[in-house]
């Protein structure tokens, strides 16, 4: 067995590469969701390339940081390799994020994904060394992989159960733990020992000519981290002068008594925040509030243009809905679907392709 060490700069580093990697990744899809097919599937293959490349050159940073009593090479074509798995694990998991509904089950098979994606791409790159070999056992890849899958599992879930600012920054910070993580605690695992045969799979990749190559990979990412750096921190700011005066839109009524609704021939009020949605009935409307349903002397359109200051949103030429009583979220083809789990008497509100966008923001989606 040979005694080895790591570079301190260089284990810095990795990590350093792989926390840009994850914020430029993550950030990139932020949004993607609402955007047309054609876009978002640029958008996700642009992030897998980002997120499956910050992997790969995170792993070879710090291979170049390990430290060996004999000099050693490596395969080109199962480094190639190795990166190629990478960016397709990620991908197939930014897919489903980015293309299924994000259920719970989904987000926690996307983590498992980007997990042994992780997990695949160290061990086929540790694979590719030559005149020297690694030596690990089943147990030491059973222990490296629960690794990898819990804290990818935590970073998809931190970063797309709601997709705001801190979530992706929180998101960041798990995914570049994660992949730090795994590969010193497999490295860690690893016994190394010399070997006079070297491989055939491709020609030799010397430490030199993979340093260039990684450094290019990273000098990328950090381009993109610095791109997509400045949109996350730009302030959001008002033109400074317009050339005419814009119109003053009329103040919405504030409500100072509630919602009112009639019950037994006396009119009482609900708090906004109690209602879940709210359905057009001719000319009036119907309120829901748990196991109720209340009549309101309200239009549909009155109540729209009275609720909004507090969240409500037209789903549907006949419904407005609270977003903060919607349980889950189903999207179809062109239109979708409000499910209300704690509402016993409302089960469901269709959400009509025009009203979809809206919805979507409002669920953080």
């Amino acid at each position: 067995m040979l005694d080895y060490s790591h570079n301190a700069w260089l284990v810095a580093a990795s990590l350093a590469v792989a926390l840009m990697a994850g914020f430029t990744g993550l950030y990139l899809t932020h949004g993607a969701s609402k955007l047309d097919n054609q876009r978002r599937k640029f958008i996700v293959a642009l992030a897998a390339v980002i997120l499956g490349g910050g992997i790969w050159s995170m792993h070879f940073v710090a291979m170049l940081g390990l430290q060996l009593p004999i000099l050693f090479y490596y395969d080109a074509l199962v480094t190639l390799i190795s990166a190629l798995v990478a960016i397709l694990m990620v991908g197939l998991a930014l897919l489903l994020l980015h293309f299924r509904p994000r259920t719970p089950p989904t987000i926690i098979g996307a983590g498992v994904i980007v997990g042994l994606g992780i997990v695949v791409m160290h061990y086929v790159g540790m694979a590719g060394m030559q005149l020297c070999r690694p030596v690990y056992s089943l147990f030491d890849i059973v222990l490296s992989t629960a690794a990898s899958v819990v804290l990818s599992v935590l970073a998809i879930w931190v970063a797309y159960d709601s997709r705001t600012h801190r979530n992706i920054l929180l998101g960041t910070a798990c995914f570049g733990i994660a992949v730090f993580s795994m590969h010193f605690i497999a490295t860690g695992l690893t016994d190394f020992v010399a070997t006079e045969t070297a491989g055939a799979a491709g020609p030799a990749l010397d430490n030199q000519i993979l340093a260039m190559g990684v450094t290019v990979a990273v000098f990328l990412i950090c381009g993109a981290f610095l791109l997509t750096g400045i949109t996350f921190i730009e302030p959001k700011t008002e033109p400074a002068s317009v050339p005419t005066p814009a119109p003053q839109p009329e103040p919405t009524p504030t409500l100072r008594a509630g919602v009112p609704f009639e019950r037994e021939g006396q009119t009482f009020f609900a708090e906004p925040a109690q209602i879940a949605a709210i359905r057009a009935e001719g000319h009036y409307t119907i309120l829901y509030i748990d196991s109720e349903k209340l009549f309101c002397p309200w239009s549909i359109t009155e109540a729209e243009t009275r609720l909004q200051p507090d969240g409500f949103l037209r789903a549907h030429r006949s419904y407005l809905v609270n977003p903060k009583h919607v349980s889950s979220f189903e999207r179809h083809k062109d239109n979708g679907t409000c499910y209300f789990d704690s509402v016993e008497a409302l089960s469901k509100v269709p959400v009509s392709r025009s009203r979809l966008s809206d919805i979507r923001d409002a669920l953080g989606l």
